[in-house]
């Protein structure tokens, strides 16, 4: 692999998922064992009385079926803060292909992955177990490669080279994804009566963050989690998974599993969303289940305004003079949100209630 170095900061006792699976040990390190009150299997499953929204965007420039999908953005959003989207434009090609240069990556050998491996949030390129090795009580069971991918030419160059296919593959899906994603956001800020085109540059201009994920069997999921509770910093994700296993949190504060649907992906609300709505909109707080026959692949395209951009309530939002709908978000920006994760256990404390303005 070029242009990596080994990090010099946790690696040396560092043991991913993956290579704990290919050693076929049959139970799970005490560093993967969750507290008995956040293990998978002590919370009920609720179903809930609405169905999870899977939205068809085909026909989307036809003006009924645009009124119609915008609709039913506006109901997801509110109700679940995410949904489902099929016939997205994505071609089937492109989603295998990009997953099968996932599953290459992660059957790499585990000394040339650890080439990659870093603790530091800031890295462009890295390759981990867990949301922060250097300060998270219990590890998640799965390993991860995650690397900034918009635009694609200042990025690429930094991705593994091996396997062969990697860059070309994860490439065509990420420029895919983004090119989703703008289509996304304009449906997003028209179901909240917004310009489709609100903050069309900063967009545009925004970070995608690729997270590429392996979930292997766990000899013992009722123990631990693929990755704990949280929710993304992000305006929207878009997440393709192989297998099920996403699970969010309702407003019953049960969890419930996302079913995976052929050809879908799924699209969550980040706090980004939550905040640039004044709290019309709820990020999701979601969180991954392991099980013990088979691996799971996903991933997951994080979207976010540029580094610095400073984002709070859309002023079309805010009417502070009649107090009906007073601002309740303080302005933040991405850079933040990473120096906030590098200081913290994000399992414990939420970085978007340090965001809201208590009256």
């Amino acid at each position: 692999m070029d242009n990596q170095t080994k990090s010099s900061s946790g690696a040396s006792s560092f043991t991913s998922a993956m290579n704990l699976d290919q050693q076929g040990v049959s139970s799970i390190p005490q560093l993967y064992v969750l507290p008995p009150s956040q293990r998978p299997n002590t919370i009920h499953h609720h179903e809930h009385v609405l169905p999870l929204p899977i939205i068809d965007l085909s026909d989307f420039h036809d003006q009924s079926r645009r009124y119609q999908i915008i609709n039913e953005i506006r109901n997801a959003c509110k109700e679940f803060g995410f949904f489902q989207v099929i016939n997205h434009g994505i071609d089937e090609s492109a989603i295998n292909e990009a997953l099968k240069a996932a599953e290459e990556f992660f059957n790499l050998p585990h000394d040339e992955k650890m080439c990659l491996f870093s603790d530091d949030v800031h890295k462009p390129v890295r390759y981990g177990t867990s949301l922060n090795h250097a300060r998270d009580e219990v590890f998640c069971w799965r390993d991860f490669i995650k690397h900034y991918s918009h635009p694609l030419s200042d990025w690429i160059h930094l991705w593994p080279s091996n396997p062969p296919s990697y860059r070309k593959n994860i490439g065509n899906y990420a420029e895919a994804v983004q090119d989703l994603q703008n289509k996304l956001m304009e449906m997003i800020f028209e179901s909240l009566g917004l310009n489709p085109s609100y903050l069309e540059e900063e967009v545009n201009g925004g970070s995608q963050l690729l997270a590429v994920n392996c979930y292997p069997a766990c000899p013992e999921p009722e123990l631990t989690l693929g990755i704990h509770p949280h929710s993304d910093y992000g305006s929207i994700t878009v997440l393709l998974q192989t297998r099920s296993g996403l699970e969010f949190k309702n407003k019953n504060n049960n969890w419930e599993a996302v079913p995976l649907v052929e050809g879908g992906l799924v699209v969550q609300l980040g706090d980004q969303m939550e905040v640039l709505s004044n709290g019309v909109y709820k990020s999701v707080i979601h969180r991954a289940t392991v099980n013990v026959d088979k691996k799971r692949f996903s991933i997951v395209s994080l979207h976010s305004f540029a580094m610095d951009k400073k984002i709070g309530p859309a002023k079309e939002l805010v009417d502070d003079d009649d107090h009906q709908l007073p601002k309740c978000y303080n302005e933040f920006s991405f850079r933040e949100f990473l120096q906030f994760i590098s200081n913290n256990d994000i399992t414990k404390e939420r970085f978007l209630d340090t965001l809201k303005i208590m009256e």
